[in-house]
């Protein structure tokens, strides 16, 4: 097992990175302050994985309840995180209440949300089960739910009291999903780790092919990236932001295609390759740079291309509902090299209408 430390003062917390983490009462019972646990999880995951975590939990003695989610993105909104409240005020649990999230992003984000909301604040610990939740959104407090105006437009920066990411629980991931997590672990080479990527480039069809210690590098790499990120900048003031590469086109595409058409890491593959041509056509970086971020992202089997039922306008209408967005003007997250991306407002609209052309029409 590899422990890695989010620091962030008095809301440092672990990063537990192995195998086997999910039935080790180790990785949780010292982050469980209180005796009443309520284990969050979806319709997918709880055949799976819910019975030896309820298991562990209930012989160390805690009182334990669970709240079983439908699953998906679409599913990622206030109705659905008042099945958390309702479980919580019906089962009188109290201020030293903990809740598990065991599942994806969409469970994390929304039992980050709840617990950050219920009495004001209770612990919760992330057990991310994909590779895009153990590599990104378990990680860091950003938690929260989608609006059908905007992605993740209603949440909390809210703190872990500790990430077990088990990484064995990804060989019963579909080829879809775990591509879609390769798509964030693509992103840390790109904005901040240009080593990691060249490694990647190496290495994608290990990744890919589920061989363990491939996957586990994977992880422990982009949680280093992100934990030293977010330690910087916990609540997106500054450099944070650049953990947004691809985001604000990927999320337009989201809100278009429907929350759930896409997945999450698709969306954000293609609206990386958009980020990269716009820098491209700005000067900031060299055409190589995006052919060999289109190629990486092909061999890890993710979409290169935006729909083709998205006109220039409505991309740009969804853009400027975005949480980067300021004072009315579009902010984008691109690059200057290999390894290094910035935060600007600063770029002419005819070559975003060409990066949008072009990742339509190639």
């Amino acid at each position: 097992m590899k422990t890695l430390q989010v620091d962030l003062g008095e809301r440092s917390y672990p990063i537990y990175i192995g195998e086997q983490l999910l039935t080790d009462a180790q990785c949780f019972i010292p982050h469980i302050k209180g005796k009443q646990v309520c284990i969050v999880t979806n319709e997918t995951i709880a055949p799976l994985y819910l019975q030896p975590l309820s298991d562990l939990l209930i012989d160390a003695g805690f009182t334990l309840e669970t709240v079983v989610l439908p699953d998906g993105e679409a599913h990622k909104n206030l109705d659905t995180l008042n099945l958390i409240f309702d479980k919580l005020l019906g089962s009188r649990f109290n201020r030293q209440a903990t809740l598990v999230a065991l599942g994806g992003g969409v469970v994390g984000d929304m039992t980050g949300f709840a617990a950050a909301s219920y009495q004001r604040g209770v612990n919760f610990i992330q057990v991310p089960t994909t590779l895009l939740s153990m590599v990104d959104s378990s990680v860091g407090g950003k938690t929260g739910v989608n609006h059908a105006l905007g992605k993740n437009m209603i949440g909390a920066f809210y703190q872990p009291q500790a990430v077990i990411a088990d990484v064995s629980v990804l060989r019963s991931l579909p080829v879809r999903e775990l591509a879609a997590g390769v798509a964030e672990v693509i992103k840390y080479g790109l904005i901040c780790d240009a080593e990691f990527f060249e490694w990647l480039e190496d290495n994608i069809a290990a990744v890919m092919s589920g061989d363990a210690r491939a996957q586990i590098y994977s992880v422990v790499r982009s949680c280093e990236d992100k934990a030293r990120v977010v330690a910087a900048d916990e609540r997106e003031g500054g450099i944070r932001a650049i953990l947004n590469l691809g985001h604000t086109f990927g999320h337009a595409i989201e809100t278009a295609q429907g929350y759930g058409n896409w997945l999450h890491g698709e969306a954000v593959a293609t609206g990386m390759l958009m980020a990269i041509d716009l820098s491209c056509r700005m000067g900031k970086v060299e055409r190589t740079v995006y052919e060999r971020a289109e190629r990486l992202l092909k061999a890890a089997e993710l979409p290169t291309r935006s729909p083709k039922d998205m006109s220039n306008d409505q991309f740009l209408a969804l853009m400027a509902v975005d949480k980067k967005a300021l004072d009315g003007g579009l902010r984008l997250v691109l690059m200057e090299a290999l390894g290094q991306a910035y935060v600007t407002a600063d770029f002419a609209h005819s070559l975003l209408e060409q990066t949008l052309d072009h990742a339509r029409n190639g």
